[in-house]
């Protein structure tokens, strides 16, 4: 018997492509898809190997979220060109889809690696490490800014940015050295927002790659100064230049209830002081 000939039961068809019988029954109720024929003894749905093709297209449709309605509308009018424009605007939401969801895991990702650090820290320990570059939204403040309007910028930058929510993203404050070195330490003039997979461009802060000063700040903000002070006297110690800003974030906002708790990762770019010229050493000779 030739194959495409063949009548599989209702429940054979449906086992074939991996679905409940019952799909196969409403779809034939809402005339998207019926039976090859009805056996007239019993009245059972009968299908065949020829619809096999045509049902894994309303599969596949429907797996991209397509509606029943415009499925329907296509197996009325099935051709090339209108697959090709139904999976074309199908591939466009799935490829930001995509995006999204690496966005998340990079963002989970960092608040993972917050978590392994919050359970490892020395938070009275001022350590180097390096760090790639980021390119950073920022949004500029002043020190009578207050905490209110910062939450409006940095959720209007995340929504101009296409995330959903405020936990899509890291962000935190940045406050320049210069002002560290002259004591205004509460001179912060930028808020930054990492949002993932941004590429560098025009109107972004290029978080400079390299050497990084890290230190940990456990408490309120007006103990700030101190941690700060015990930077610079470690940077003098250890005969290291600071430049630029400094990335403040919290790192476990998440898990606690008391600001007293709240810790504050800082990162400062630093490179090894330029020694001194000896006497005469750059005197040119005669």
């Amino acid at each position: 018997m030739n194959k495409n000939s063949k009548l599989l039961t209702i429940g054979e068809f449906a086992s074939l492509h991996g679905i409940n019988k019952k799909t196969l029954m409403w779809y034939d109720e809402i005339g998207l898809f019926h039976p090859a024929c009805i056996n007239p003894e019993n009245g059972y749905r009968c299908y065949n190997y020829y619809q096999s093709p045509i049902l894994e297209t309303i599969l596949l449709l429907r797996e991209l979220d397509v509606s029943i309605p415009e499925i329907q509308d296509f197996m009325k009018n099935r051709s090339a060109e209108h697959m090709k424009t139904l999976l074309a605007e199908k591939l466009s939401d799935l490829d930001l889809q995509i995006r999204h969801l690496q966005a998340v895991r990079k963002t989970l990702h960092n608040h993972y690696q917050d978590m392994e650090t919050l359970l490892t820290i020395d938070l009275a320990e001022i350590s180097i490490v390096e760090k790639e570059e980021r390119c950073l939204v920022t949004v500029d403040i002043d020190r009578d800014t207050a905490f209110e309007k910062e939450v409006e910028l940095i959720t209007a930058e995340t929504a101009r940015y296409g995330l959903g929510r405020l936990h899509d993203a890291s962000y935190g404050s940045m406050i320049p050295v210069s002002s560290l070195q002259s004591g205004n330490f509460d001179d912060y003039t930028k808020l930054f927002i990492e949002i993932p997979f941004l590429k560098r461009k025009k109107g972004l802060h290029a978080q400079p790659p390299g050497t990084y000063l890290r230190a940990f700040h456990k408490g309120t903000w007006d103990q700030m100064p101190l941690r700060y002070q015990d930077i610079l006297d470690y940077a003098r110690r250890e005969g290291l230049t600071l430049s630029g800003f400094s990335y403040e974030k919290g790192i476990n906002e998440t898990v606690i209830d008391r600001i007293e708790d709240y810790i504050v990762q800082i990162e400062i770019p630093c490179h090894p002081a330029k020694p001194s010229a000896r006497p005469g050493e750059n005197q040119k000779p005669r």
